[in-house]
């Protein structure tokens, strides 16, 4: 392979709704830029991208795969990425190190909710996208009914380069209205002919030329001035136009594509290399706010966007050289740790096919083998330089469930496979919650977490268990109470005594603090003589106050009271949930000179704040989380039942563009296995994320059920 300079690379990720095609397109691509002779198809599991063995199996891409095609002495780089938003982590990752995007729509389906998904992100990252209208040569292909789907979804955005020919089964061409030229095909391996545009075609590629060109005149004041003086404009002067256009992500221009026949892929990489960013026109921020410039006479600095573990090359580092030229041999740092790493190969990637190269320039993408800090977000740069790049932000889990080894032996080595299968993906978020005294499995869906157990069992050899997880609940109060307790035990020598009153009111948002309270039927201001205030690690506040006065409680005791009040907030009276929001008061007590020490004191605290907790109307509260589901508007009435059938709370709904947004706050524990459930809802069509939004309390009837569970497991262990 010969060495490409940063303006002669193009950097595209494929994105697009499940079954839109892409697999096919990239497929296309590289027999186009001659990296293969003979193109696969997803059917005879073949295809460079989808070369993983779980992906063979399901037909599918699971994973986003770089590739690269040599095309117009440009160095063509594609990051084909999974349709399933269960998979969304690789095109999330693409986008870091993609200046463009193809957006592939299914021409069968028009706009899905897929497309929305994806296109939101692509927002979100900046990346300009060209749209690829596919599968022409299906039986339902519908080109007018995506075309509408596609300005009714991005609006003045969306204009025809290309209109078909002959769509359905027996799609052969298309005309193109930038070049004014009829392109018919004579087999299925992309073989054109360029001819004039048919008579009975004219008038409709004369009139969206004329869109064309006052579309792209709009985007440049000489253009527009050019435009009003001369009525029209050049081809190149169109391309100009339309390349601003889509750079500042105004403009979505539409080809013609039937990847399964390779018809239109070489116009539309034509396109995308004359009209699309390089990598030279792009800058990336630091995490101290600085933009560095993608330049080839700059200090090395490179981004690893993902990594891997493949059989014969160990741990591979995927990345993007952000600025200089990296080298064979080359020493970076990682300026966060200090860490040193030798470059000792760089690899151009095809799939699973490496190609073993000298160096690459700024804005190319390659990869390379077992680096020893070479994880997903890590900025290797020149040392000295200090460059550190912003981090990939993942999209939160949606789905969460128990994970065990089947046998107790293995769950070190479930833990390792755990800890790897994260670090190549992390939208696969592991955690042991001591708490809940079990490891969550989080992912985007239940696809995703199938495929994690896949691994597990096949490439680790671990057979797991996945289940239901406990739901993290909380304990509070929601009235005033006071307890006192005596601890007092006397075994022979020095025996315990201690004795703590306390009184416990609840910290409410907008309640004032007061000291005045009714204990045993008097009136009572307590005068405070110190405080402390904890915000605790799992939500919510604990207040202590020392009320004590005449010495009855020495103070170098307050500590050990202050112990017993957090342990047994650790482990709420009511279901060994963790305890929040509690005001406690200690405002008598006794002591013996010989026998009162630490632990008679952590004691008494803590049978007497079990005490009056269970006295002060205790309340369990569950944790609520957002939810937003996107979905086709005839499903929005069967979503919004289910919802309420789920105990949540209806906040808003809004339509546009045929689709419908419904936002509600619902508890966790009605959430388990939802991206199933929507699914089947919707047949696929859905889609909904969730962010956690505060603790409420459970209804009478939940809580009634959930004390008598948690009374069964207690007498269960006894």
């Amino acid at each position: 392979m010969k060495e490409y300079s940063t303006k002669d690379i193009r950097n595209v990720v494929l994105i697009g709704g499940t079954k839109s095609g892409k697999t096919t397109l990239s497929e296309a691509m590289l027999f186009e830029g001659k990296v293969i002779a003979r193109r696969g198809t997803v059917e005879d599991k073949n295809t460079v991208s989808d070369n993983e063995e779980i992906e063979k199996m399901n037909q599918r891409s699971i994973y986003a795969t770089p590739l690269y095609a040599e095309f117009m002495d440009t160095k063509f780089n594609i990051i084909d990425t999974p349709g399933a938003d269960d998979f969304v982590g690789g095109a999330v990752s693409a986008f870091k190190v993609c200046e463009n995007g193809i957006l592939v729509i299914n021409a069968q389906q028009g706009v899905e909710v897929g497309t929305e998904i994806f296109a939101r992100y692509a927002d979100q990252y900046n990346v300009p996208l060209i749209i690829a209208v596919n599968q022409l040569d299906s039986e339902k292909a519908d080109w007018d009914v995506t075309m509408h789907s596609l300005k009714e979804t991005f609006g003045n955005k969306i204009i025809d380069v290309q209109f078909p020919v002959n769509p359905g089964t027996g799609f052969d061409g298309f005309v193109d209205v930038l070049k004014m030229k009829y392109y018919h095909f004579t087999d299925d391996n992309g073989t054109r002919e360029d001819l004039d545009i048919p008579a009975e075609l004219q008038a409709q590629a004369d009139d969206l030329r004329q869109q064309l060109i006052e579309k792209a005149a709009e985007f440049d004041d000489t253009l527009m001035e050019k435009f009003f003086d001369a009525g029209s404009l050049t081809e190149d002067e169109i391309r100009k136009g339309m390349g601003i256009g889509i750079r500042n992500r105004e403009l979505m221009p539409v080809f013609c594509v039937s990847a399964k026949k390779d018809i239109g892929v070489k116009r539309l990489m034509e396109f995308t290399i004359r009209t699309s960013a390089s990598p030279a026109e792009t800058k990336s921020k630091t995490k101290d706010g600085k933009e560095i410039a993608c330049k080839q006479d700059a200090p090395t600095s490179l981004f690893i966007y993902k990594t891997d573990v493949e059989q014969h090359l160990g741990e591979v580092s995927y990345f993007k050289v952000m600025s200089g030229e990296l080298t064979e041999g080359q020493d970076l740092e990682n300026a966060e740790t200090g860490d040193k790493e030798r470059i000792s190969t760089i690899y151009a990637v095809a799939g699973a096919k490496k190609e073993k190269v000298s160096s690459l320039n700024a804005g190319d993408i390659g990869c390379t083998v077992k680096l020893r800090s070479g994880k997903t977000n890590v900025t290797l740069s020149q040392p000295g330089s200090g460059l550190v790049y912003e981090n990939i932000v993942f999209p939160a889990s949606r789905y969460r469930c128990a994970i065990k080894a089947q046998v107790q032996a293995d769950e070190t080595k479930l833990a390792d496979a755990l800890a790897k299968i994260s670090a190549q993906d992390p939208t696969v978020v592991v955690e042991y919650s001591k708490e809940l005294k079990q490891t969550i499995l989080s992912g985007q869906g239940e696809q995703h977490i199938n495929v994690v157990k896949w691994r597990l069992e096949n490439e680790f050899g671990v057979k797991v268990e996945l289940f239901a997880p406990k739901i993290p609940y909380r304990e509070t109060i929601t009235k005033t109470a006071n307890a006192t307790y005596r601890h007092k035990k006397q075994s022979g020598g020095a025996g315990q005594f201690g004795e703590v009153a306390m009184l416990i009111t609840p910290i409410i948002e907008g309640v004032p603090f007061s000291n005045k309270f009714k204990i045993d039927g008097k009136d009572v201001t307590l005068n405070v003589k110190t405080q402390e205030s904890f915000n605790l690690e799992w939500g919510g506040k604990l207040e202590f106050y020392n009320c004590v006065v005449g010495g009855a409680i020495d103070a170098r005791f307050m500590p050990a009271i202050l112990k017993g009040i957090n342990d047994k907030m650790q482990e709420g009276p009511l279901t060994g949930s963790y305890a929040r929001d509690i005001r406690v008061f200690v405002y008598d007590g006794k002591m013996h000179p010989v026998d009162s020490n630490e632990i008679s004191f952590v004691l008494a605290a803590r049978n007497a704040f079990k005490e009056a907790f269970r006295n002060a109307g205790p309340k369990i509260m569950e944790p609520i989380y957002n939810v937003e589901i996107l979905t086709p508007a005839e499903y929005m009435g069967a979503c919004m039942s289910d919802l309420q059938n789920k105990r949540a709370i209806i906040e808003g709904m809004s339509s546009d563009k045929g689709f419908s947004t419904l936002k509600a706050r619902v508890p966790l524990a009605e959430l388990y296995r939802y991206s199933t459930t929507l699914s089947s809802l919707t047949s696929g069509s859905a889609t909904f994320s969730m962010t956690f939004a505060d603790y409420q309390q459970v209804p009478g009837d939940v809580q009634t059920k959930l004390l008598a569970e948690y009374a069964a497991q207690e007498k269960e262990e006894e």
